[in-house]
């Protein structure tokens, strides 16, 4: 186990560098630093004095990958490559191209983007199980037709159809909660409701779908016919072994979602004015703060590679027979 660890997390160096390396070169080869500046100062003809003091306070004066003028390993090391890769690899997010500290802004804004990431998460695998496994349980039947025009209508449509739609109807002509905003404290309960209620439903009817699939597939093993032939009830063999046998695919799904629960989801927030992760990653976009950007790439794929390892220790809680070698 320890040795199957250790070499994940070897794994995950050259693939946390790789992604920064691509990051870097799509905002360093586009856009310069020089262009950079010009936006952040807001004025095309800006002097050029004013641009090289605004490069010198974030560092961007330096080479981007190899310093012809220093000597020995400071060639390689004082670039502005290997200076903010080395930052980030120690946790030092250092501050925004607008100059605000990057680590006070994740701190902030982390607990809206959990407040909605968390409930939409649990609400929905627990609708979809459950709904899963009903159709499974009355496969043929009407109901199972339905419900799969239903998921199917459901997967047809667009997540902004679902933001909008809840918007007007729910919001405008109800007045059951607001349109859009944040609060603190219980207060954010009303402005948290619709932003939960749409994110469940956008992926509802895929997850429905594929949920069924994993039980239809289970349902046909011979250890189900086992337990069928020694008298055991329907609801036992769905609950006690179908179920859990049916874990390990679902338990893929679920374990690599869990960096949306810290970075938010991009587009709910943005449209229902949350200021959590995900607002604050396009906001940092649609200025090319690489500074912000590059931070929430990095922290994306730490925990994408975090969330495949949980997957892959959470096989051996749900299936004693699965080893790690």
């Amino acid at each position: 186990m320890s040795a199957y660890l250790l070499r994940r997390v070897l794994y995950a160096l050259p693939i946390l560098l790789g992604v920064n390396l691509i990051t870097f070169l799509l905002f360093f080869v586009v856009n310069t630093p020089d262009d950079m500046a010009r936006m952040q100062l807001g004025d095309r003809r800006v002097t050029q004095a004013a641009i090289e003091k605004w490069k010198v306070e974030r560092g961007y004066d330096r080479p981007l990958f190899w310093h012809a003028d220093a000597g020995g390993v400071a060639r390689a090391t004082d670039t502005l490559f290997f200076t903010s890769t080395l930052q980030l690899f120690s946790f030092d997010f250092g501050k925004s191209d607008g100059g605000r500290d990057i680590g006070t802004d994740l701190k902030q804004r982390m607990g809206p983007s959990l407040a909605i990431a968390v409930p939409v998460l649990m609400l929905q695998l627990v609708v979809a199980l459950a709904w899963a496994l009903l159709l499974a349980w009355l496969r043929g039947s009407r109901f199972d037709a339905w419900s799969a025009v239903i998921c199917v209508a459901m997967m047809s449509i667009s997540g902004l159809f679902y933001i909008i739609g809840g918007q007007y109807l729910i919001a405008k002509l109800w007045r059951l909660v607001p349109i859009s905003g944040y609060d603190g404290g219980l207060a954010a309960v009303r402005f948290l409701a619709l932003p939960v209620l749409v994110g469940v439903l956008i992926s509802l009817g895929s997850n429905v779908r594929w949920y069924r699939t994993v039980f239809l597939e289970e349902m046909g093993r011979e250890y189900v016919r086992m337990a069928r032939a020694k008298g055991l009830s329907d609801a036992r063999v769905m609950f006690a072994h179908v179920l859990r046998n049916a874990l390990i695919p679902i338990l893929t799904g679920v374990v690599v979602l869990l960096p949306s629960l810290f970075l938010g989801a991009l587009i709910t927030e943005a449209f229902f004015a949350i200021p959590g992760l995900g607002s604050y990653t396009i906001d940092a976009i649609q200025a090319q703060d690489f500074a912000i950007v590059r931070t929430m790439v990095f922290l994306g794929s730490l925990l994408y590679i975090l969330g495949l390892l949980l997957t892959d220790l959470s096989y051996v809680i749900a299936d004693p027979r699965v080893r790690l070698e």
